[in-house]
């Protein structure tokens, strides 16, 4: 789907940046307070056409700031990080403004040159914009990304906790982050491909408890074990499978060629 390879385009390309980088931009409140406190006139624009109305420029970082999950400091220096009080709109001091125009520029051109080449694109075709990628997070990393990253700094149990935190009826809702089964099945096959077999094993483990009737979840387990040599482990795992999937002609294979019956 046009969407989905767009989508892909643009994250690995907020990945290949040091850091994922924000829109973030001014939080619009309705209190004429806090409105004045917003320029009148807009200065060093220069994404956005310098005759921009306010109103509209304003709405634009109202979408970023919501797409982010992130208030107007988040990308503009200044201020207290609550109200506009302060807030240099003008200054390119922080990165992650700087880094935001070329985000900008970044989604026209697959909006407007890449997509528009797809061939026998639909004239409807969706477009990408921040939220396609972020989902509300001012980094966009995926869950998998999210927990590759609190395996390789701070070890398997730091991630299963992370999970565990991430895993709430409220994150759930918002969709920040896929915790479909195959989101963990996945990540499984990434670390086994990394050689981490015992991390796979740990967060195939922790995905059964929320999908335990998944007979996908007990072959990649079996067959890690097996990979490691681990036997009994490998013949209880492929009992499992077909405990759930009798059927199952992999798992049959795998037993015989252990010597078991099923």
């Amino acid at each position: 789907m046009p969407g989905r390879a767009a989508c892909s385009m643009l994250r690995a390309a907020c990945q290949g940046i040091a850091e994922a980088i924000a829109f973030g931009a001014l939080v619009v409140v309705t209190m004429p307070s806090a409105r004045a406190q917003i320029p009148e006139k807009f200065e060093n624009l220069q994404y956005f056409a310098k005759d921009i109305p306010r109103d509209t420029l304003v709405n634009i970082m109202r979408g970023f700031s919501f797409a982010l999950g992130v208030r107007c400091q988040y990308c503009h220096a200044g201020g207290d990080g609550i109200s506009f009080q302060g807030v240099d709109f003008k200054s390119d001091d922080k990165l992650a403004k700087r880094r935001a125009r070329y985000m900008l520029r970044m989604r026209d051109t697959i909006n407007l040159r890449l997509l528009a080449a797809l061939p026998e694109r639909n004239a409807t075709g969706l477009n990408v914009d921040c939220a396609t990628c972020h989902r509300g997070l001012a980094r966009p990393f995926t869950l998998a990304g999210v927990l590759t990253r609190a395996i390789d700094e701070r070890g398997i149990d730091s991630a299963v906790a992370l999970y565990r935190r991430l895993r709430t009826p409220e994150m759930m809702a918002l969709g920040k982050y896929d915790f479909g089964e195959w989101s963990m099945n996945e990540l499984a096959r990434t670390l086994t491909e990394r050689g981490k077999t015992a991390e796979a094993i740990a967060m195939l483990e922790l995905n059964q408890e929320f999908y335990s009737r998944s007979p996908s979840i007990d072959m990649m387990i079996a067959e890690l074990h097996r990979q490691r040599g681990e036997r009994d482990k490998a013949i209880a795992r492929y009992r499992m499978v077909l405990e759930k999937a009798p059927n199952d002609p992999q798992a049959k294979r795998r037993l015989a060629e252990l010597g078991v019956t099923h």
